[in-house]
């Protein structure tokens, strides 16, 4: 099981340092305004580890003032729910939800009550939820179907601003990252008022594999743990915030630029790999039967995305490092055992290729 207590660290205070962007105050995803994380981790007897991870927009109704939205499918061997209503309409009118492979039902039916049980949503007779998942049954026993409505409903009225727990919490309680225990991770970035003045803010859910580097050192390949390959397939999603006014379409070209944050870390999207990215901007929202053609809010030209496109690969780096780095030692199903990432090691071989800043 995973440690009662963790002592352990962000990758940051080790003086490892994800590009060049100033982080916000929280390096969360909380850090866009409005923007609210609830977990719901379950931890019982020797077969279950799992849970439910949920990203609030905004506190309103959701259905009744939707925000802009993109999904990008970096490798389809997933089941992202919800997906090609985003990517018709370009907006999200649900929270999103993470769990594993088997509980996609069960995130839909939540979000679905959710919504119906919403003040103003009397009459909705469609409801487009959106649930991502990745596939944690090495260490939970994924077919015992234990994640239940309530489970899920319990994450979203849990949801908070603030900081957001990372490791073995929610949907990562039971992942499994370049072999080693994955989890959430989250991290943001804030530009500078030249650029706009905006926050973007990642949240992921690791469970995948490749070559781990770190900073561009080659830390999958001297750990002594990689005598034994890592398994490159499993999943990865994420969940990508704004507060800048971003159209769809500029939304899509964010999330395709996690890929490239993601690939820093070694990953090369194997068969097996779902990899997902959702993003979102609470910089305009747009209501329910609104008549005007587009929403009467200026947004970001393409001129000015490129400061943008970078927030969000440094981040998306960062985040998966932080599901490392805060994740600990977890044993489960059939006495399967999955360590925490050898630290004291990690930031030997980055000291080693001088990529640490202190």
């Amino acid at each position: 099981m995973p440690s009662e207590t963790n002592t352990r660290q962000r990758a940051r205070s080790y003086g490892l340092r994800f590009g060049t962007v100033p982080t916000g105050p929280l390096n969360a995803i909380t850090d866009v305004a409005g923007v609210k994380v609830g977990h719901r981790t379950l931890i019982e007897g020797e077969r279950i580890r799992t849970g439910v991870t949920a990203i609030l927009p905004h506190d309103g109704n959701l259905y009744r003032e939707k925000v802009p939205a993109a999904v990008f499918v970096g490798n389809g061997f997933g089941k992202l729910a919800g997906s090609t209503q985003v990517e018709e309409l370009g907006t999200l009118e649900t929270p999103i939800v993470l769990t594993n492979t088997l509980s996609v039902s069960t995130g839909m039916e939540a979000l679905i009550r959710y919504t119906l049980d919403l003040p103003g949503n009397e009459k909705v007779r469609s409801v487009n939820a959106l649930v991502g998942e990745t596939n944690d049954g090495h260490l939970n026993d994924i077919r015992a179907l234990r994640v239940t409505v309530d489970d899920v409903l319990a994450a979203i009225k849990d949801a908070k601003d603030g900081p957001v727990a990372e490791g073995c919490v929610g949907a990562g309680t039971g992942t499994v990252c370049f072999s080693y225990k994955g989890g959430i991770g989250t991290s943001s970035r804030k530009l500078s008022e030249a650029d706009g003045g905006y926050t973007i803010g990642i949240l992921i859910q690791t469970n995948y594999g490749g070559d781990m580097t770190l900073l561009g050192a080659p830390v999958g390949r001297e750990l002594e743990r990689t005598k034994k390959p890592a398994s490159a397939d499993g999943s990865c999603m994420i969940v990508v915030a704004t507060d800048a006014p971003l159209c769809a379409r500029n939304l899509k070209r964010i999330t395709a630029r996690t890929m490239l944050g993601l690939g820093r870390t070694g990953s090369y999207m194997s068969n097996g790999s779902g990899d997902y990215a959702i993003a979102f901007s609470t910089g305009l929202r747009v209501p329910i039967h609104e008549d005007k053609l587009d929403p009467p809010v200026a947004v970001v030209p393409n001129s000015r995305m490129s400061p943008l496109f970078k927030a969000v690969v440094e981040a998306t780096e960062e985040a998966v490092f932080n599901s490392l780095f805060m994740a600990t030692t977890t044993t489960g199903r059939d006495g399967h055992s999955v360590p925490e990432l050898p630290i004291d090691q990690i930031i030997g071989i980055c000291r080693r290729h001088n990529v640490l800043s202190k």
